[in-house]
């Protein structure tokens, strides 16, 4: 059961969102380093096969999937002074950072074996600090608010912050700590630029992680709280938890469509690195440059995905932006591939980042949607079973999501693998077969498992006008505690 503590207002206060949404930004770093550089670190500039460097992410992703859900339940069970939410926020931060600086400093003079565990064991101790923060940390998002519409604004912050720190990983390492140099054309093949990159970021990470839980601490007194009779966390529980939010279609339907989309962006944020230094030839200041197309998709999607919502509601923007996303970035690679496009055409550059620009904005709204749409599934189990089940819903999302992303970060280095990219590679020095095969796997291929995405986001079936219903179940509900009490 769930205590229906202080009352929270529909709307929130910009200080509110803000903070929210700030926390975002350090995962981001985090995470977005991971997922963009890390494989590009160890396979080009460590001489880690491709195939080793992606089975240790797609590892650390199943691992850490598996310890997700866990940390929901019990997030959703703790019963503290300073809420359910909060105390993991505050533990999680110092882990976060501490493994982060290990993963970008291994021990000089390791074979490929010991390279290998000390990448798999130190980015899978980073994901599993980041779970008893990022999953308590998106729980709180989902229960800040109340209100149909203002959850996906809640939502729309964490999305932008997301970018944000994504943004802000790519600038400082791009534009500062990777810069061309006569030696290094392509700074991120820069062997000692790394280290001294993990500890800015780490430290910078360590102090927003912390901002976002003081400056949301106020909150505290209005979020839900586990009822005093609510059991402890056991592996009982935990399981009557997830069987709970399984037993939800419409939860199911928007897993299904998740385990699809995170197929494709497995592949592309290992691949679209390849794609862009060696396929189109980019160097790091012009990499730096996405920035901008990034930044225009994300805002766009801040400033109206809300405003969607409220109009087509939130399962006809899934499914729109859903084939955006799976068909928006193919094109640019296939006018590659059909010879009209190559890294000498005028304005490439900014071609690209127009392109980039239409696919982050898709996936963007995507996402806040998706989020949104969480909290409305939140609803219904509570309305169904009496329990506010935000942190194992998000959480066991997160589980689907990441197992499927390691396939596509796996797939990413078999594909590496099997086109026989070369390790230490040299930009303008790579046969023109493989950059071929590259593109396609990339633009066309990893495309696809998106497309089908939309299709199970089809099967989603929460409308406005059931969401009222259903709060108006919970509000009877709770009154009828009350009464009793």
């Amino acid at each position: 059961m769930t205590d229906a503590a202080s009352p929270s207002p529909d709307r929130l206060t910009l200080k509110t969102k803000l903070s929210f949404g700030v926390g975002s930004a350090a995962e981001a770093i985090a995470l977005h380093t991971i997922t963009a550089y890390a494989v590009l670190f160890y396979n080009q500039v460590l001489g880690l096969p491709a195939l080793l460097a992606g089975l240790a992410v797609s590892v650390s992703l199943v691992l850490d999937g598996i310890i997700e859900p866990a940390a929901g339940s019990i997030s959703d069970r703790t019963r503290s002074r300073i809420g359910r939410r909060h105390p993991f926020m505050y533990a999680a931060a110092l882990p976060i950072a501490l493994a982060f600086l290990a993963v970008f400093n291994p021990p000089k003079g390791l074979d490929q074996t010991a390279l290998f565990m000390w990448f798999l064991v130190s980015v899978s101790l980073l994901r599993w600090s980041m779970a008893f923060y990022h999953t308590p940390h998106i729980a709180l998002g989902g229960e800040l608010s109340s209100n149909y519409v203002e959850r996906s604004k809640v939502m729309a912050y964490n999305s932008f912050f997301t970018w944000a720190g994504g943004a802000l990983t790519t600038i400082i390492a791009l534009r500062i700590f990777f810069k061309r140099t006569p030696e290094y054309p392509r700074g991120l093949l820069n062997p000692d630029a790394w280290s001294p990159y993990a500890m800015i970021m780490s430290a910078v990470a360590f102090a927003i992680l912390l901002a976002s839980a003081l400056l949301t601490h106020d909150r505290i007194k209005h979020l839900p709280q586990p009822a005093k009779d609510t059991p402890s966390f056991s592996l009982l529980h935990f399981f009557k938890d997830v069987k709970w939010a399984l037993t939800n279609i419409n939860y199911v339907w928007l897993l299904i469509g998740f385990f699809f989309l995170s197929i494709t962006l497995g592949l592309r944020t290992v691949l679209h690195v390849y794609v862009n230094t060696f396929y189109w030839g980019l160097d790091s200041e012009e990499l730096s440059l996405f920035v901008i197309g990034t930044f225009a998709g994300y805002a766009t999607a801040f400033l109206f995905a809300a405003r969607l919502h409220g109009r087509f509601d939130k399962k006809k923007t899934m499914i729109v932006a859903a084939v955006a996303y799976g068909v928006i970035p193919a094109i640019p690679i296939g006018m590659g591939l059909m010879g009209i496009w190559d890294h000498k055409t005028p304005g490439i550059v900014a071609i690209l980042i127009a392109f980039s620009a239409l696919s982050y904005g898709a996936l963007s709204v995507l996402s806040i949607s998706v989020m949104s749409a969480l909290a409305d599934v939140a609803d219904e189990n509570e309305a169904k079973h009496g329990v506010r089940q935000e942190g194992v819903l998000y959480s066991t999302r997160t589980l689907f999501a990441k197992v499927d992303q390691a396939v596509g970060t796996v797939l990413a280095g078999v594909v590496l693998t099997v086109i026989a990219f070369p390790e230490k590679a040299k930009p303008g020095q790579v046969d023109a077969d493989v950059l071929h095969n590259l593109a396609l796997w990339d633009g066309v291929i990893a495309g696809v498992p998106a497309v089908l995405a939309a299709v199970f986001y089809g099967r989603y079936r929460i409308t406005k006008a059931s969401y009222e219903t259903t709060r108006a179940a919970i509000a009877a509900r709770r009154a009828g505690m009350a009464a009793r009490a």
